[in-house]
Parts: C-alpha cells; structure tokens; sequence
C-alpha cells in the first residue's frame, strides 16, 4: 500500500508541478480535448485492470461504470471533434497523464485481495478529484467554443458522481 500511496502523490505532484510549469489554461481547445480523451481512456486501462485483479463485486460494478461512462464521454468528444473538423492534439499535459498512469498501473497491479481493492479505491478517488478540480476551475473557464465546454461541462457532472462513488467505495473498503 505503501507503493500506491507513493505512486498517487507522484500523480498528484505531476498534476500539480505540470500545470504550473506549461500553463494547462494555455492550452488551445483540441489541445484539451486530447487531455480529456487521455484522462478517460487512462480511467478505463485502471477499470479494465480491476476488473482482472479484484474478486469484490463492488470493484467490478465500478470499474464497469467507468468503461461504460468513460467510453460513452470519449465516443462524444470524437462525435464532435468529427463534426467540428478538428483532431484533438497531443501535448506535454497528455504525455504527462499516460507516464504518471504507467507508473500507478505497474504498481497497482503487483497488489491481489482486499490490498488491490483499497488501493484502486484510492487511486479513483484521488484521480477523479484531480482530474475533476483541473477541468472545472482550469479547463472549462478557459475553452473557447461552446459545444466543447458544453461536453466539458456534462462530463464534468458524470464524473463528480464517480468521485461521490469512489469516496464512499473507499470508506467501504477500510
């Protein structure tokens, strides 16, 4: 546990120091939207992962809500970027996200029982506040079209109730 502990406070810090240093509120809006896209597909890798790992039902109908919700956030991002004719770019936040993510994956997976349990807990609850606080104070003050920050803006409200839900899984699981 010691290890995710480690691993979620090198996240947050990646979260933290990335931000500062490049500006994510600088960022363009397709810019954004591959940092989103990112950040779902990094959601559903931990799912897919919980899903392998844990024998909890519990853990199994969260990680199938995030598949599910993750998958259907990014299938409209697309929907729209198509319609927009625009392609989401890559950027030094997105790459950040996918490093921090390996390094949560490769320690979370070495974990099996009610350890791995707690510890995917842990990491959705501090994932989901992470990524939630970027996009509703840096993110969506800052895009400039509309449908985009009106997609930022549900998926926003999709995912503060995965954070309610990975709060009360990890008051659950102590």
């Amino acid at each position: 546990m010691k290890n995710l502990t480690t691993a979620i406070a090198v996240s947050a810090a990646l979260f933290t120091s990335q931000a500062s240093a490049q500006n994510v509120a600088s960022l363009s809006d397709v810019e954004m939207a591959h940092v989103a896209y990112t950040a779902d597909n990094i959601d559903i890798r931990y799912a897919h992962l919980a899903l392998a790992l844990s024998s909890n039902p519990d853990i199994h109908a969260f990680a199938n809500t995030m598949i599910r919700d993750h998958t259907a956030v990014n299938k409209a991002a697309l929907d729209l970027l198509e319609k927009l004719g625009a392609t989401a770019q890559d950027n030094f936040f997105s790459q950040a996200l996918n490093e921090g993510a390996e390094k949560i994956i490769n320690d979370v997976s070495v974990l099996r029982g009610a350890e791995f349990d707690r510890a995917y807990a842990a990491n959705e609850l501090t994932y989901h506040q992470t990524v939630n606080d970027l996009v509703e104070n840096t993110m969506i003050p800052n895009i400039d079209n509309a449908e985009v920050k009106a997609l930022f803006e549900q998926g926003l409200s999709i995912f503060k109730a995965h954070e309610g839900h990975a709060e009360m899984m990890v008051k659950a699981l102590k």
